[in-house]
Formats: C-alpha cells, sequence, structure tokens
C-alpha cells in the first residue's frame, strides 16, 4: 500500500472519557489490536465537541459518566451535527436504563468496559465495523448520484427481468417516471418485438 492508500484505510478515533489514565491505556491497546486505528482522547464532552469541529473523525467512543454532559448528552450534541458519526457508548455503567436511552438518542452500538484486554478486540471491532458501513453506505450513495445524473439512459434489472432501478434519462425515453417503472418487466417496453434466442 502506499501512503495515500493506507490514510484511505486508516480509521480516526475520538476516544472521550473523564479518566485520563484509563483513556490513555485503552487508546493505545486498541491501536495495538487493530493497526489502522488511530486514536486521539479527549477527557470532557466540551473538548470532544470542540475537536470534532476542527478535524475528520471517523469514529467517536464515549464514556458515560462524565463530569459535566454525560455520554447521552454527548451523543445528542455530536447527532445534531454529524448525523451519520459512528458513536459507541463504552461505559463502566451497563443498566438497561442507559442502553435504552442511548439507542433512543441514536447511538451507533453500546459495549460495557470489563476486566482484562479481551475487551479492546470488540470495541476495535465495533469501531471498523460501524465505520465500513458508513463507508460503504456514502460510496453507494456516490454512485448511485452517478448513474442518477448521467445523461445516458440507465436501468437496472433482478433476475426475473423487472427494473430495480431506472435513472430520470432512461425513463424519459419511454415516457415514464423512474419510479413508474419500478417491478415492471422490460418485455413491457417492447411489446411488438420477437425476441429469439
Amino acid at each position: 500500500l502506499s501512503s495515500s492508500d493506507a490514510r484511505v484505510n486508516d480509521v480516526r478515533v475520538l476516544h472521550v472519557d473523564d479518566d485520563e489514565a484509563f483513556a490513555k491505556t485503552a487508546s493505545k491497546l486498541l491501536e495495538r489490536v487493530e493497526d489502522r486505528l488511530e486514536v486521539v482522547t479527549r477527557h470532557d464532552v466540551e473538548a470532544g465537541l470542540a475537536y470534532l469541529e476542527s478535524n475528520d473523525i471517523d469514529c467517536v467512543v464515549s464514556d458515560h459518566d462524565m463530569p459535566g454532559r454525560n455520554g447521552i448528552e454527548f451523543l445528542a450534541a455530536v447527532r445534531q451535527r454529524f448525523p451519520e458519526l459512528p458513536f459507541v457508548l463504552y461505559t463502566g455503567k451497563g443498566s438497561e436504563a442507559v442502553a435504552s436511552e442511548a439507542i433512543s438518542a441514536g447511538v451507533t452500538d453500546y459495549i460495557q468496559k470489563q476486566t482484562g484486554t479481551d475487551q479492546y478486540e470488540l470495541l476495535a471491532n465495533k469501531i471498523t465495523n460501524a465505520v465500513g458501513r458508513v463507508r460503504a453506505e456514502r460510496a453507494r450513495e456516490r454512485h448511485l448520484e452517478a448513474i442518477e445524473t448521467a445523461q445516458e439512459g440507465i436501468g437496472i434489472l433482478d433476475e426475473a427481468g423487472e427494473f430495480v432501478y431506472v435513472n430520470r434519462a432512461y425513463a424519459e425515453l419511454y415516457g415514464y417516471s423512474p419510479e413508474g417503472m419500478l417491478g415492471m418487466h422490460w418485455s413491457e417496453l417492447y411489446p411488438d418485438c420477437e425476441l429469439e434466442f
């Protein structure tokens, strides 16, 4: 991999935890179990929000119980500004009430702190999977946008020969809206055509 290829695959993580020693240790262990991770730490919600405003981050990992605003309040603030940013609540407070509140607030994942180092492999997997899903969705949206804005007519069929996607240019060729062609069999566009196989 070239250095530019390596950067594309890197995952920048912001870890917010008021326990500075724990945050430092967790960051080192995360980077050790998954070498694509680059972890920066902040020790309160305000510092975390300030860092997010001026840096590209792929995922936030946050404790719940912190002075000032807690992890759920941090999540709510992040969702207002960065609605798609993966956010993992990584907390020592493992109650169903906290988990339920986190899910309602739009948390990407939730993991309870444990003793031992196995938890960092699990956390690293949760981070890379969440970031992978977001990156794949963004790539899919870019591809669909490119197809939609293409001047050429483009239609995509399923195995049964029915349209599952039609861009505007293709639909207009046949006098339909894109939505009106979904589920239509391609042969309906050529009713008088005799096909030989």
